[in-house]
């Protein structure tokens, strides 16, 4: 835009705008000493994030308000309202804020404004208004700290509630692997006493050889067994009926014991026709009682690696979804935080089904991860209370020219219209007192748009609810902007 054209200022006009209509003459005549009138061709009058040096007052002309959006410049309003202002208004805050444009405005005809530089617009307002003053700083101080302290219970909130749920899905698999050990101590106990009863028995080296080759072979069954999971619950009622008539038949005493053991590890009747063919009859009942004991220890190791799995599974997450590992803004795999997000959501999603339609190819994505974790979280809980336990949750991952875009999506009641505006506001909420600060959304909007430069828009309507989280492959600087 070219150099605005000065003009002579006119206190009758100031008068005119309700901005000016309660100042006096000696005031007005001081607006004109200090301000002055200029005129503005179409084009950018101001450029947010630049120094704020100038207070403008529209006098005559059509101007539009913008911010700025993952990169973008967004029209948040326009307006031809003589008296409507721009620009430094925030000075009398002196710097204790930074003193910069929070928005652009664009000249869109020929225009002409009132111009007041930043340093006499505080003078005006310290000088003129000191009660309004110091009214409008515990406002805005005072909103600014109680949006900061109850934006860091959101956090902490959120941060209990999944501490709550690891600490739930930890103690499952740690209790399990507690009991299991108790049980293989019993039976390696009894193992042992059977050892001492081989010694004494009927079992020469050859029966012995034979009972080795069996116990292998019992081992083998049982692991193609758990891999073809072939067997229903009726069908596996049915076949520990007919084991236990062949146990009681060959003299093993409490065959209804044994017989789950068996059909567990893939033993029927048949398989046990061979072994009372390869020993003596008085052998059978020790023989199979060893191999019954055999498949349980194994079943029992088994339950401990899978409980100790679990647990190395759950703090992997827990270390991802911390990112304690990780540097503040580095490139980083969308889907491995997704993944640690549903872990440790887990104890939420109830029978909610859960459906990844993730793009495995897409670049990993620059971003400050934990922080990144935090909208993810915030977005899929949304989802879930939105369901109530019920229905589908869909996660989406997808590169759109230079951008990486994540949807959470739901199949909820939706956003009702009239307040889908809002939901975007700080301190706004639908759920009952105690149950949401109404922070989620305008923390994760302000992680992702102001710390991120992506963008966070959301569709909606019933049975089909949309967040779409935008995050750029090649994003400006960042310099520490509030998260």
């Amino acid at each position: 835009m070219s150099t605005p054209e000065r003009l002579p200022c006119d206190i009758d006009e100031l008068r005119r705008m309700f901005l000016f209509e309660k100042l006096d003459d000696d005031q007005l005549v001081w607006l004109c000493e200090h301000g002055h009138v200029e005129r503005a061709d179409l084009g950018w009058l101001i450029r947010e994030g630049d120094d704020a040096t100038c207070f403008y007052v529209l006098l005559e002309g059509e101007i539009a308000l913008y911010r700025a959006v993952g990169g973008d410049d967004v029209e948040v309003s326009r307006t031809d309202q003589p008296g409507v202002y721009t620009g430094a208004w925030s000075a009398y805050l002196g710097d204790r804020v930074p003193q910069t444009y929070g928005g652009s405005t664009r000249v869109l005809t020929p225009s002409r404004f009132f111009v007041l530089s930043a340093d006499d617009f505080a003078t005006l307002m310290r000088d003129w208004f000191p009660m309004a003053v110091h009214l409008l700083e515990g406002l805005f101080f005072g909103q600014r700290n109680t949006q900061a302290a109850v934006g860091q219970r959101e956090r902490l909130l959120a941060l209990g509630s999944l501490s709550a749920g690891l600490t739930h899905e930890l103690n499952n698999p740690a209790a399990a692997a507690v009991r299991a050990t108790a049980s293989l101590r019993e039976r390696v106990s009894a193992m042992r006493h059977k050892l001492a009863l081989i010694a004494e028995g009927p079992y020469d080296r050859e029966t012995l050889g034979t009972l080795i080759l069996l116990q292998d072979e019992a081992l083998k069954r049982r692991s193609e067994a758990i891999e073809a999971d072939a067997l229903g619950v009726l069908e596996s009622s049915d076949l520990e009926d007919r084991v236990t008539d062949w146990l009681d038949d060959h003299g093993v005493e409490q065959g209804w014991e044994v017989a789950p053991l068996l059909v567990a590890g893939g033993l029927d009747e048949g398989w046990l026709d061979k072994v009372a063919k390869k020993v003596t009859p008085d052998v059978v009942p020790g023989a199979v009682r060893w191999l019954a004991y055999t498949l349980e220890t194994e079943q029992l190791m088994s339950e401990i690696e899978d409980a100790t799995a679990r647990v190395s599974t759950l703090v992997d997450a827990a270390k991802q979804y911390s990112q304690l590992d990780r540097a503040p803004f580095a490139p980083t795999d969308v889907h491995e935080l997704l993944d640690a997000t549903l872990v440790m959501l887990q104890k939420k999603t109830g029978e909610v089904r859960v459906v990844k339609a993730y793009d495995r190819s897409i670049a990993p994505v620059p971003m400050y991860a934990a922080e990144m974790n935090q909208v993810w979280t915030n977005l899929i809980v949304n989802a879930l209370q939105a369901m109530h336990g019920q229905g589908t949750l869909t996660l989406t991952t997808r590169r759109v020219e230079d951008w990486a875009e994540v949807e959470v999506a739901d199949t909820g009641p939706g956003i009702d219209p009239g307040i889908r505006d809002r939901i975007f506001e700080p301190f706004f909420t639908t759920k009952a007192v105690g149950e949401g600060t109404g922070l989620g959304l305008d923390i994760s909007w302000r992680i992702v748009v102001r710390k991120h430069h992506g963008d966070l828009q959301v569709t909606s309507e019933p049975g089909d609810t949309r967040f779409t989280v935008r995050l750029p492959y090649d994003p400006p600087p960042v310099p520490g902007a509030e998260g």
